[in-house]
């Protein structure tokens, strides 16, 4: 598959090829990736990468821009139909500075942030002391009220937000199974003269397949998303405004020039497509399969006494306490990547381990909906899980490389 690469640079090549092997012999459940198109791919390793494009389309810095211009308009068109917006800026390299940006396009340094505390789902960038971004903003975190049930505890939410007058909320998550009440968060906004934005990155391509709630369609100002894990597209972000121009305005104005130089022509072309695929009829399938699929995994774990937090999924991700198992989630995460089932560690509500070696682990049904699993085959890769974690032993390897080549990863989605 690559000739120029396995004759010019024989030890990258060794490492793609076996990449290669990895993916289609093994089973990836980590929510966060999937597999792309061919047409993605390709768009990714087109001469566009040739190309500085600072600006935006019609208003370019450089010249030599037509191509870049309609391929930039295509995937903001796609973008803003696949999620109803009224603006879409394709331009993030990745979803942290997407998230960064518009953090500095709608407050002032000091000003106050209110997001999902990252041990109850929540993500780095929503506010969690290791990163820079909090010595800039002050953040302010809510939790749930319910760790079995998943409940959000609304309440408090309101009572901080009144106490502390955030400039913006942020409902969004990394890992969090259940769907947020958008409406409460909307009303807790306008109680207190929030901005309510929506980082949607784990659940952008469920939104777009029509499986889960639009944020949008309750009064959300901005959604924020990546356009890889469920919406199966290249690496990057998308910065979506619901019908504020104004709004808009100020986040392309911090994203470039404020925050960015030139955008990745090459990945917003692999946008484009990925866009143009998550439109047609057959997305939506693939996104209620995502749902179904780990709706099905989370029946097994739980018939065999797991404890899962939350109490199941209502999304593309389960989040699994192995303490009864004996073991931590990092020991889980490499007993069963040794079997050839990847997925990661992860902390769970108020976990008593570190981050590093936690209590949980966490993993979804994206990449394996992608090879057109069903609901059976993932209760089979459930059991196969169950029987590695129980016996501590990676005998299963043989069934799990069956399984996966029986489910190849396909060229298309058409």
């Amino acid at each position: 598959m690559y000739p120029f690469l396995e004759r010019e640079d024989a030890e990258v090549f060794h490492a793609v090829d076996g990449e290669d092997h990895r993916q289609a012999e093994g089973l990836e459940l980590i929510p966060s990736e999937n597999y792309v198109s061919c047409a993605v791919r390709e768009a990714l390793s087109s001469t566009l990468t040739n190309k500085y494009s600072e600006g935006y389309p019609k208003k370019r810095y450089y010249g030599g821009q037509e191509f870049t211009d309609e391929v930039e308009m295509l995937a903001i068109e796609r973008a803003k139909k696949l999620f109803g917006a009224g603006y879409a800026n394709v331009q993030p390299h990745a979803g942290a500075p997407a998230n960064i940006a518009t953090y500095f396009a709608l407050m002032e340094p000091g000003d106050t942030i209110m997001g999902m505390d990252l041990s109850h789902g929540g993500h780095l960038t929503h506010g969690h002391p290791v990163t820079v971004i909090t010595k800039v903003f002050n953040f302010v975190r809510y939790k749930m009220k319910n760790v079995e049930t998943g409940e959000i505890d609304y309440d408090d939410m309101l009572r901080v937000a009144t106490e502390t007058k955030p400039k913006v909320i942020m409902a969004g998550f990394s890992a969090y199974p259940r769907e947020l009440d958008y409406a409460k968060f909307v009303a807790i906004g306008k109680e207190v003269g929030a901005l309510v934005i929506a980082d949607v990155a784990h659940i952008a391509g469920l939104i777009a397949g029509g499986a889960l709630k639009n944020p949008f369609d309750y009064g959300f100002d901005v959604m924020l998303t990546t356009t890889h894990k469920t919406l199966r597209g290249p690496r990057g972000g998308m910065i979506l405004t619901r019908e504020n121009a104004e709004l808009a305005a100020k986040i392309d104005k911090t994203v470039f020039p404020g925050f960015q130089g030139g955008p990745l022509m090459n990945a917003i072309a692999a946008k484009a497509v990925c866009f143009g695929e998550a439109l047609r009829p057959s997305f939506k399938e693939y996104a209620s399969q995502v749902v179904t699929n780990a709706k099905a995994m989370a029946e097994v774990f739980s018939a065999e006494g797991v404890r899962l937090i939350t109490g199941g999924t209502d999304n593309h991700l389960l989040l699994a306490d192995v303490s009864s198992f004996g073991m931590s989630g990092g020991e889980a995460e490499t007993l069963l990547d040794a079997a050839g089932i990847t997925l990661n560690k992860n902390m769970i509500a108020d976990d008593t381990r570190k981050p590093m070696d936690p209590s949980g682990i966490r993993f979804g049904t994206p990449a394996l909906t992608t090879r057109g699993f069903k609901e059976e085959a993932c209760k089979e890769v459930a059991h196969l899980m169950l029987e590695v974690l129980k016996n501590r032993d990676v005998g299963v390897q043989a069934r799990v490389k069956e399984l996966a080549l029986a489910h190849p990863i396909p060229d298309s989605f058409a």
